[in-house]
């Protein structure tokens, strides 16, 4: 019997993780400066919820994820699926996890981005699995809600309802997606716009248009799917390409917050909030998602949503260009008390 997708949140007070992305040191400091002893035990009671991007990028997926396991298993802590274990779970190589999905692969070689990454022992991939397919994809209780990165009301209505596991019901989602669009002929089109302008998509200089079907693919690949929502976010087509990544994109990410019209406070990761600016390698074209906010702001329509993923997933690139003072955190937001605390210290009470 598979478990429910949308679980119960512990009572009492929290202390929600942003993404760590596999950096364990960072982490280890976190849970210091949050009065954590070395067991994961908070003389006050308090308890550790992580929302999910566990691993990647970072130095040390395994020690993170072994950390986090033990934590769970123990009760001590509740951890979300994200959108990169989510990866790993269905076996689909992308940039930065290939420390489990492929370690062969030259971004883990010398020389390669992600060389510093260590790899995943055989003997902890099985049960690493398991753990990634036993995490709920949210967690709610009254007064407190927590996704990877959305809530919307009628996506996660209709994950209550459903039957199956995690992957079950994500492939089914996709089949039923790519069967309508394959119907619609919008498959072809999209394969005609890919071919004309292949050779400039990944050539940040080139003058590149909308390519409306290619978009149109994307958004209701990701909209078609309730899992991916919660996991990724809500997208749409874009206005105009922009680049991102290292390529140029039709669809992008929106403030789905910007509508989120109910009492019950949210508390997200996934969108890379920044405290400063980052020195990131990977720098997009398109306005980020935060760009009118403070990053003590809860934001939203009614000012009830928070993101706690304060660019952790960047700090390796800091790293390699010498940053003497990180603009990267891993933060956690400790609830009730609506503080805001990084690796290294309180930083406020968010507003």
């Amino acid at each position: 019997m598979s478990r429910p997708l949308i679980g119960r949140l512990m009572d009492g007070p929290l202390d929600v993780i942003g993404d760590v992305h596999g950096e364990i040191g960072p982490l280890n400091e976190l849970l210091d400066r949050l009065g954590y002893d070395a067991n994961g035990d908070h003389h006050a009671g308090r308890h550790l919820v992580f929302v999910g991007d566990l691993c990647d990028r970072g130095p040390d997926s395994p020690a993170v994820i072994e950390l986090v396991r033990s934590l769970v298993d123990q009760r001590l802590a509740q951890c979300l699926l994200g959108n990169h274990e989510l990866n790993i779970l269905r076996g689909v190589g992308k940039p930065g996890n290939r420390w489990f999905i492929q370690p062969t692969h030259r971004e883990q070689q010398p020389g390669g981005e992600f060389e510093h990454c260590r790899v995943a022992p055989e003997t902890l991939k099985s049960p690493w699995l398991k753990f990634f397919a036993s995490l709920p994809l949210a967690l709610e209780r009254e007064d407190l809600r927590i996704a990877h990165a959305a809530w919307v009301p009628g996506e996660l209505a209709v994950l209550r309802q459903a039957n199956g596991t995690t992957l079950e019901l994500y492939h089914d989602y996709e089949d039923r997606t790519l069967k309508q669009l394959d119907i619609e002929g919008v498959l072809k089109i999209a394969e005609l716009e890919r071919t004309r302008w292949k050779p400039l998509l990944h050539n940040r200089d080139a003058e590149v248009p909308l390519l409306r079907a290619v978009g149109e693919i994307d958004e209701r690949y990701q909209m078609g799917s309730p899992i991916r929502v919660v996991t990724s976010g809500v997208e749409r087509l874009a206005k105009k390409p922009f680049w991102s990544t290292g390529q140029w994109r039709m669809c992008d990410r929106v403030r789905w917050w910007a509508e989120y019209q109910e009492d019950v406070p949210v508390i997200i990761g996934h969108y890379w909030r920044q405290a400063a600016p980052v020195a990131s390698e990977h720098a997009t074209s398109k306005p980020e998602l935060f760009d009118d906010e403070a990053p003590t702001d809860w934001v939203g329509a009614r000012s009830n949503v928070f993101c706690v993923d304060f660019s952790i997933g960047a700090r390796y690139q800091e790293r390699k260009a010498g940053v003497q003072q990180f603009g990267t955190h891993l933060a956690a937001m400790r609830w009730p008390e609506r503080e805001l605390w990084f690796e290294t210290g309180k930083v406020t009470t968010a507003t």
